[in-house]
């Protein structure tokens, strides 16, 4: 039996973070308000420009189809518990900037895998680890992110600091339990048209159905995340294969049941109002293999997995990947037949430090990019449905350098193929420049998928979407200053970006 590991050193409660410095309230002598020009082109030439298109397009409805926000908030309709749940403990971007200057995560109310409660289960004290470690953001998205949210939605006149975090506390909790802040009342406040789910592949959708019952089945989306399922080294590989095919109504006992339970619940998904997969394998590789091997590696993972008769073979790493591209390539094939679009987004080590994982489990700040190759990984799947007109792959990365070097050439040239907007450590207005430049002169804006956000927290929806809006306009507003648009096109750019482009990508079929 492998022992239950022990918390890092490095986790264990210290009292001296408390008196690292503080943003204080030196220098802010008025109520704390945002610039109306933030994120825009500072330059005198082209801020005018990028003014006049932004505020064309700043309230256009947000598509959010690339989203984790749990459906149960918009099912039970329930009130969030206190701000340090709903900003602080669930957003990984966040945690990990307050560990990487000495906060643990327990402290930050995070709890253990075991159900240990937390070092610091007051979610007060959590907010003021956090207000007391404001100024570590500075220069970051999370930044721009969260005084969006505090000033825009909740009203917070108060810059964060150890001195301001009870009274910002005691002003977003209480507008916390103003039923106009419950998940549904928000959904219209931040002008959501649609907003994806991220569901496993055994997700029964009762809450999908329920929403649908109610009125809401157009507006709140499931999208299927197999990659439990496709993942053969996994340790609870086998536990999630049973558990898919019961949802699916199919008994898994051969390949060819697993790819039945498969197809059964792409189906489910698609009738509860589903338009795409969802797939983050570590690499985009998409080779296909002979069925034949691939229902014997199925089989040795099943039997190693669940410890039944046989299981002492255990597939490795290298077979293991070999099937995980192979089944890359059969949800390509499943994609061209029932049209559900194919979000790809490979590259990340998850989990990084490995004894945190293990004690905390994902999504805490421990996620580190790696580089890509695409060109040779998605060969196979392009050459068989690249010109499919059944089928469509929005592929998305955090490794910048392959944006010019392969993904826009891609995207610029087969139909079925859309160019993702920058995503994770890239939703940030330097690298969303970078992308527009590094992409644009090879792709175009209409091989790209508009901005869709990629976030579990909440009420940064609509932060995120302004922040994309802004920097588009500034981008756009350049090429208008350099004669290379007209202005009327540069707004009707604007548009597509912000609201066209991701309804056609995600379009139902």
């Amino acid at each position: 039996m492998t022992p239950t590991p022990t918390a890092p050193a490095a986790e264990q409660p210290s009292a001296a973070h408390t008196d690292r410095p503080t943003d204080g309230l030196a220098g802010q002598t008025s109520p704390w308000t945002l610039h109306e020009d933030r994120a825009l082109p500072a330059d005198p030439t082209t801020r005018p420009i990028a003014r006049e298109i932004y505020r064309a397009v700043r309230d256009l409805p947000i598509v959010s189809m690339h989203g984790h926000v749990p459906v149960e908030w918009f099912a039970d309709d329930t009130p969030f518990p206190d701000p340090a749940q709903l900003l602080v403990v669930p957003d990984h971007y966040l945690l990990r900037l307050l560990v990487s200057q000495g906060a643990t995560l327990p402290e930050l109310g995070v709890g253990a895998l075991d159900g240990s409660a937390p070092a610091e289960a007051d979610p007060r004290a959590v907010w003021r680890r956090f207000c007391a470690g404001w100024r570590h953001l500075r220069g970051t998205p999370t930044r721009f992110w969260l005084e969006t949210e505090l000033v825009e939605i909740f009203g917070v006149t108060q810059r964060p600091s150890a001195e301001t975090a009870d009274a910002i506390y005691d002003q977003v909790a209480a507008a916390l339990a103003d039923p106009g802040f419950r998940p549904r009342a928000l959904l219209d406040r931040f002008g959501i048209e649609v907003i994806a789910t991220t569901d496993p592949a055994w997700s029964s959708l009762e809450h999908h159905h329920r929403l649908r019952a109610e009125g809401l089945g157009e507006r709140v989306l499931p999208t299927l995340r197999p990659d439990a399922v496709l993942t053969l080294d996994s340790p609870t590989f086998a536990a999630d294969v049973a558990r898919t095919g019961a949802a699916a109504g199919v008994e898994v006992t051969s390949y060819a049941t697993y790819l039945e339970a498969l197809r059964a619940q792409r189906a489910r998904f698609k009738a509860a109002g589903g338009r795409a997969t969802d797939h983050g394998p570590f690499l985009p590789d998409t080779t296909p293999m002979d069925d034949a091997d691939a229902a014997r590696l199925l089989d040795r993972a099943l039997r190693a997995s669940s410890g039944g008769p046989g299981g002492t073979d255990p597939v490795t790493p290298a077979e293991a990947a070999a099937f995980g591209a192979h089944m890359l390539f059969q949800t390509a094939a499943m994609a061209a037949e029932d049209h559900l679009v194919m979000q790809l987004h490979p590259g990340v080590a998850r989990g990084h430090a490995t004894a945190r994982t293990r004690l905390f489990g994902p999504d805490k700040g421990y996620d580190i990019p790696v580089a890509v190759e695409f060109t040779r990984a998605l060969q196979p799947v392009l050459d068989a449905f690249g010109h499919h007109p059944g089928f469509r792959a929005i592929v998305f990365t955090i490794d910048e350098d392959v944006y010019s070097r392969e993904l826009a050439p891609l995207a610029g040239v087969y139909p079925a193929l859309r160019l993702g907007a920058p995503w994770w450590f890239l939703d940030s207005p330097d690298a969303m420049r970078r992308f527009r430049e590094a992409a644009t002169e090879t792709a175009g804006f209409s091989n790209t998928s508009g901005f869709v956000d990629d976030t579990r927290a909440f009420c940064s929806i609509p932060a995120r979407h302004d922040l994309a809006r802004r920097v588009d306009a500034g981008y756009l507003a350049r090429l208008v200053a350099e004669h290379r648009l007209d202005l009327d096109e540069a707004v009707e750019t604007a548009a597509d970006l912000a609201y066209h482009l991701p309804l056609a990508a995600y379009a139902a079929a």
